[in-house]
């Protein structure tokens, strides 16, 4: 795999350990220590995929792959972590993360998960698995970010106006619509904002 691999963990063990193993198996990598450092980088487009750890104390991952994905859309977030707890597995489902593993992970899961999720497909800890669809049974509803956009979309507001309003791209705004009718089963955003008022997604 020819584009580098990020790293990004207040951890220097860690990241060393990572970027050992990262290496001897031919990927290139480059590691950060803080989530802002990772995103003061001036072109992220030709990166494999960034692996995050969640709790760092400048900015957790979660948030910086949301921030990542608002600033490269279609990047491959693999979140990297001790915690297998329900709420943060919901919280990475609303970031836009692709895969989810646990530290203690072995190695060879690890560099299986790093593939899937550069190739765009999702991967979760088999030891998560439980904790993940249960979270996703919660996901099937709209974020809060979602059902903000389409309570706009409802008040009559173009993408432009809604991306204008948030602070955020119209690629951004597309990528959220899509994700919206894809989870109502809508199949234009007039429906969608419909399905919504009938089952008080919105007002």
């Amino acid at each position: 795999m020819s584009d580098p691999i990020l790293i990004v963990d207040d951890d220097a063990d860690v990241r060393d350990s990572l970027r050992a193993l990262l290496e001897s198996a031919g990927y290139a990598v480059e590691d950060f220590k803080s989530a802002r450092d990772v995103l003061a980088v001036t072109d992220l487009s030709k990166r494999s995929c960034l692996i995050a750890d969640i709790r760092m104390p400048d900015m957790d991952g979660l948030e910086a792959t949301e921030l990542l994905l608002e600033k490269v859309p279609g990047t491959g977030v693999l979140i990297f972590t001790a915690y297998g707890e329900r709420s943060l597995l919901q919280r990475g489902l609303e970031s836009g993360a692709r895969g989810y593993i646990l530290k203690e992970t072995p190695h060879e899961t690890l560099l299986r998960a790093i593939e899937k999720v550069a190739a765009g497909e999702t991967f979760v800890d088999p030891g998560l698995m439980a904790e993940f669809v249960s979270a996703q049974g919660q996901a099937d509803v709209l974020t809060p970010r979602e059902r903000e956009i389409l309570q706009l979309l409802a008040d009559g507001m173009s993408n432009a106006d809604v991306a204008q309003k948030l602070f955020i791209s119209q690629e951004t705004v597309k990528s959220h619509v899509r994700h919206i009718l894809a989870k109502l089963e809508a199949d234009t955003r007039t429906q969608a904002v419909a399905i919504a008022l009938r089952e008080a997604m919105i007002d």
